[in-house]
């Protein structure tokens, strides 16, 4: 079965409330789990890009503006609790040493690398040394870089599985690429899934599964005429719905590949056949 991941990443806009939205809509299309992003601005971002100027509903500064989009370790212990009350899972991609060892404490199954970790060897180190089972997005990155990366986790002895990923947001569909995922899955001998930032209709994700994805990710939001950069490549409740659907559906179609008589075709075996008996 696919493994279904809905990303809010930072869609609830410093918001619990908008959050909790976010889970239920991902609850109510069936998927597996849910995700968001942890960072410490300070680490992450330069001095100089946090001063620029950057309005928002939090301020002038884009050092305003990302400490806004950030939730608090008491405002992830709400998120905790209300993913285990409503029974689904949810994980994080961090994005600095600091912040994936604060998020320890919650204990979730997965963990994420960003695309845009994928180069941070002590934050690839630190995340593999817990032995979790982490999904590694490849966006804008070399097969060598993926392949360094791919060393560190094996090294630990770190289960993980790979995902074809494009970094613009949104994603041109003619640079999507699917048959990376095989290219992915034969050079490293791992599964590959998708994570996906396209703003066209979800077939891409669905041609991905017919490419071999064993996971999928998109990100999803309430509105995609909501404040945020990344809401624009997000799906709405009615398309993320329609997604999983199919996505499960296609399960049951490709089927596992050995040939069989099913019970439905018997009948027209007996009455097409029987000339020949």
């Amino acid at each position: 079965m696919v493994f279904i991941t809905a990303e809010i990443g930072i869609n609830h806009n410093g918001d619990i409330e908008l959050a909790k939205k976010l889970i239920d809509t991902a609850i109510t299309a069936g998927c597996d789990a849910v995700k968001f992003q942890k960072r410490n601005v300070e680490k992450v971002y330069t001095k100089k890009v946090l001063d620029t100027y950057r309005e928002s509903m939090w301020g002038t500064t884009t050092r305003e503006q990302k400490l806004g989009l950030e939730f608090s370790e008491k405002q992830y212990t709400k998120i905790d609790q209300y993913c285990k009350k409503k029974k689904i899972l949810w994980y994080l991609s961090c994005w600095d040493v600091g912040s994936q060892i604060q998020m320890r404490k919650f204990k979730t199954k997965y963990n994420k690398v960003a695309s845009a970790m994928l180069l941070h060897t002590k934050l690839l180190e630190t995340i593999a040394e817990e032995g979790k089972y982490t999904f590694i997005s490849t966006g804008m990155s070399t097969m060598n870089e993926i392949s360094n990366a791919v060393k560190i986790f094996r090294n630990h002895d770190c289960p993980f599985e790979l995902m074809h990923s494009h970094s613009a947001y949104p994603m041109p569909p003619h640079e999507a690429n699917l048959k990376m995922i095989q290219t992915l899955g034969k050079k490293f001998k791992c599964k590959v899934g998708y994570s996906g930032h396209e703003i066209s209709s979800y077939s891409i994700c669905l041609a991905a599964v017919l490419l071999g994805a064993t996971s999928i990710e998109r990100h999803i939001t309430l509105d995609r005429s909501m404040y945020g950069s990344d809401q624009a490549a997000s799906l709405e409740h009615s398309g993320l719905v329609r997604l999983v659907r199919d996505i499960k559906e296609l399960d049951f179609i490709l089927g596992d590949g050995k040939k069989i008589i099913w019970d439905s075709e018997l009948p027209a075996q007996k009455k097409l056949r029987e000339v020949f008996g």
